[in-house]
C-alpha cells in the first residue's frame, strides 16, 4: 500500500485551485508505475515523495498523465501541506529529480516555497498559434528555455479569462515545447497580473493553477511593474492565487492548500 493524498493547491477552499496527487513512497516502484498512477489519478500532476536519510529532507518527482515533469509548483505545495500537517517540521527541503533544491517553510497562514529564477528571451510565434488561442493582438512574446514554455502578453485580463483555445490547432501550431502561457496586467486592484497556462503537448489542455511558471513569470512582471513583491491570479475555470517575491536568483512563492482526500493505493506489492 502507498499513502496517497489529494490536495487543492493555491486556494483556501476545497475544489478550487489546482488539485495534485501526493504519493509517499516506501520503496522504488519504477518510472512506468509512477506514470501509470499519474494517469489513473488524472490530475495535471502527481508528486511522488520519499524520505532521505537527512531529517526533514525529501526527494520529490512529478508526473503528468503524459510524462515526467522536471518542476511543479502546485504539487510541491501539496506535498509540503501534507508533511506539515502530519509532522512537527516547520521547514523542509525537497530535492527534485533534476537535483534542484527547494526550501519550504510553514508560516502561520501560508506555505512559502523557495524556487529558482529562470530567464526569458524574445521569440516570434506563428500566426497559427495566435489563431488557435483566439488572440487578435498581443504586446510581447518570449520564451523560457529551461521550462520550454512560450510566454504571450496581452493587454486585458478580462479577455484572458474568456479565452477558449482550439487545442488541436494549438498542438499543430508549434513543436518541441511544453506549453504556452498567456498573461496580462490585472484589471482588479486585488492582483497585479493574471495568467493562464495551456500545455496539451506535455500534460492536460489547461493547468488550473501553475506555480512552477513563477520561475520566469515573477521576474517578467517584477521588471515591468518595478516592484519585487506581487500578487498573481490564475484565471482558469477553478481559479487560484498566490503571492510572489523576487529575491536575487530566487523567487518566493506564497500559497495556501487544502487536503481533500486521504487513502491508500493498493496492489503495488
Amino acid at each position: 500500500m502507498m499513502k496517497t493524498y489529494f490536495v487543492d493547491s493555491f486556494t483556501n477552499q476545497p475544489f478550487k485551485g489546482n488539485p495534485a496527487g501526493v504519493c509517499f513512497l516506501t520503496k522504488d516502484i519504477g518510472n512506468g508505475i509512477m506514470l501509470d498512477i499519474a494517469k489513473e489519478i488524472g490530475f495535471s500532476e502527481t508528486a511522488f515523495v520519499s524520505k532521505t536519510s537527512i531529517r526533514n529532507n525529501y526527494r520529490i518527482r512529478y508526473f503528468s498523465p503524459k510524462k515526467e515533469i522536471p518542476l511543479c509548483g502546485h504539487a510541491t505545495l501539496a506535498a509540503a501541506k501534507v508533511i506539515f500537517e502530519n509532522t512537527e517540521a516547520k521547514e523542509i527541503l525537497f530535492i527534485t529529480g533534476e537535483k534542484v533544491e527547494l526550501g519550504i517553510r510553514n508560516t502561520e497562514d501560508k506555505i512559502v516555497m523557495n524556487f529558482p529564477v529562470y530567464e526569458t528571451v524574445s521569440l516570434s510565434v506563428p500566426d497559427s498559434m495566435l489563431d488557435a488561442l483566439g488572440l487578435k493582438s498581443i504586446n510581447r512574446t518570449s520564451f523560457c528555455a529551461q521550462s520550454q514554455i512560450i510566454i504571450i502578453e496581452i493587454n486585458d485580463s478580462y479577455a484572458l479569462a474568456k479565452m477558449k483555445p482550439d487545442f488541436n490547432a494549438l498542438i499543430l501550431s508549434y513543436e518541441n515545447i511544453n506549453g504556452v502561457l498567456v498573461t496580462a496586467p490585472s484589471n482588479s486592484p486585488d492582483f497585479d497580473f493574471h495568467y493562464r497556462y495551456f500545455w496539451p503537448w506535455s500534460g492536460t489542455n489547461e493547468d488550473p493553477v501553475t506555480g512552477g511558471v513563477q520561475t520566469f513569470l515573477a521576474k517578467y512582471w517584477v521588471e515591468k511593474l518595478k516592484r519585487t513583491k506581487l500578487k498573481a491570479f490564475q484565471s482558469s475555470e477553478r481559479t487560484g492565487f498566490m503571492t510572489v517575491e523576487l529575491q536575487g536568483d530566487k523567487v518566493l512563492i506564497w500559497g495556501n492548500a487544502v487536503i481533500v482526500f486521504e487513502g491508500d493505493f493498493i496492489g503495488l506489492d
